[in-house]
């Protein structure tokens, strides 16, 4: 498979253009996860082949260096996968949104390379917005028939939960922070203009592309299989301030309501000093 060069990084090719084209595009965004991504590979392959998908893998990757574009280089001569390295840009939303930019189907799917999201599960979340039922779908940890790792620690379980709540204000979907979704480029396409601060793209493009009919599919989220969680307390900071642009998003008239508010209760008070 060759490659061609480009401002930000390096691109495997696609396949030819007289191929048939694949109903499901799966956006992988990447870094330092070149021990999972054979596996996951050939785990997601297998599952769709035995549910009669055909399907691309895009793998866009931050610039590893850790082996992840010879692993996709040699797993090309067998699967339809290929990588986008990005040089000089860094980040997990802006990946998928590059992933989706390039990918060739109509159903955009995205998932994790770690391996925490079952790849058996990967055709059943597409189905969801296949078969015309939902504009956008969910792995879901939250609703019944799901759940996660048995070792989740109570802090884990607890971070996730608080997350959750926070955005319940913006979406009634009970696994809002998933990282495992699909829907439909149209549905990407009519989004307001997304700008996703952090990691989690899916709540953004749920409120931004106002998404109704929502399917949350059941799966059971494990630990990453190789490689460390890039969780960090920057990231956290940087969830914080995504929900507070989504609010202001959501709810325009909430910051002058809370000033009229404000204003009104200094009025209210100085009254009462007034009269006093």
């Amino acid at each position: 498979m060759a490659s061609r060069r480009t401002r930000i990084g390096i691109i495997m090719s696609a396949p030819a253009s007289n191929d048939v084209p694949p109903e499901l595009s799966i956006i992988v965004p990447t870094f330092r996860e070149a021990r999972n991504i054979p596996i996951l590979v050939q785990r997601v392959f297998d599952a769709l082949a035995a549910a009669g998908w055909r399907a691309e893998m895009i793998i866009i990757d931050d610039d590893s260096r850790d082996g992840t574009e010879a692993a996709v280089a040699d797993l090309a001569q067998r699967y339809p996968v290929r990588v986008v390295t990005r040089r000089g840009e860094r980040g997990l939303s802006s990946a998928v949104l590059r992933g989706f930019a390039e990918a060739r189907a109509d159903l955009l799917l995205v998932m994790d390379a770690d391996l925490s999201h079952p790849p058996e599960r990967v055709a059943a979340v597409a189905e969801a917005v296949r078969s015309g039922g939902a504009d956008f779908s969910i792995g879901s940890r939250y609703v019944s028939g799901g759940t996660t790792a048995d070792d989740w620690g109570f802090d884990r379980q607890l971070n996730s939960r608080v997350a959750t709540w926070l955005a319940r204000p913006l979406t009634r979907v009970r696994d809002p922070m998933a990282g495992f979704f699909c829907l439909r480029r149209d549905t990407w396409r009519r989004a307001a203009k997304l700008n996703p601060i952090g990691y989690k793209i899916a709540l953004e493009l749920l409120v931004k592309c106002r998404c109704r009919n929502v399917a949350e599919v059941p799966i059971v989220f494990s630990d990453r299989l190789y490689g460390e969680s890039k969780l960090t307390a920057k990231q956290r900071i940087e969830y914080l301030r995504h929900l507070a642009a989504l609010y202001r998003f959501k709810f325009p008239w909430l910051l002058p309501l809370l000033i009229a508010l404000s204003a009104a209760a200094v009025w209210w008070l100085s009254r009462a000093v007034s009269a006093d």
